[in-house]
């Protein structure tokens, strides 16, 4: 009995080893006039080979569609250009070593590039994307943006991150 007891109280101990927190950002529709109605949410998780993206999301075109990690804590709209853009207080793709260039999820360039997000002909999407150079708290404080359209991580032509703003959620502090 006591060996049973020991035993159990050994294995919870190494399960609960292996389980890793998680955190969910709930993403919203957005526009030119603000934030709209929640899509659903991507789930985050560190994992041993870089942050874990899981989205489980609806209302979207179906396709592939450009997905970031941008500056700010923000999905309002803001004016740039002279008129207002739908998420643009968000700021640009969060790129804290400076490098000012698109290279993708496995290059060296902004690390806020994540996988394309894939949307199916019904508009959901639940397939994960693993971020190889994020951490989970490397997206506190930051907003998580879904683009029409697909990515080029390329800075030529200039949709080096996909189209305009469609969705956008914010990892809090």
């Amino acid at each position: 009995m006591l060996r049973s007891k020991l035993l159990l109280g050994m294995s919870t101990l190494l399960l609960a080893g292996t389980v890793q927190a998680e955190q969910s950002i709930e993403m919203h529709q957005v526009d030119a006039e603000g934030v709209g109605d929640s899509i659903g949410t991507v789930t985050l998780e560190d994992s041993d080979y870089g942050l874990l993206l899981t989205p489980d999301l609806s209302d979207l075109e179906g396709g592939m569609h450009g997905f970031h990690v941008h500056q700010n804590a923000s999905c309002e709209p803001a004016e740039k250009g002279g008129e207002q853009v739908a998420a643009a207080a968000a700021g640009g793709h969060f790129d804290p070593e400076g490098t000012g260039t698109h290279q993708g999820p496995y290059g060296n360039g902004h690390l806020g590039d994540l996988p394309v997000l894939m949307v199916g002909e019904e508009g959901n999407a639940i397939t994960p994307v693993l971020a190889p150079r994020l951490e989970m708290a490397d997206l506190k404080g930051h907003a998580v943006i879904i683009h029409e359209g697909g990515d080029t991580y390329s800075d030529q032509p200039e949709l080096g991150g996909g189209g305009a703003r469609v969705a956008c959620g914010v990892v809090e502090k």
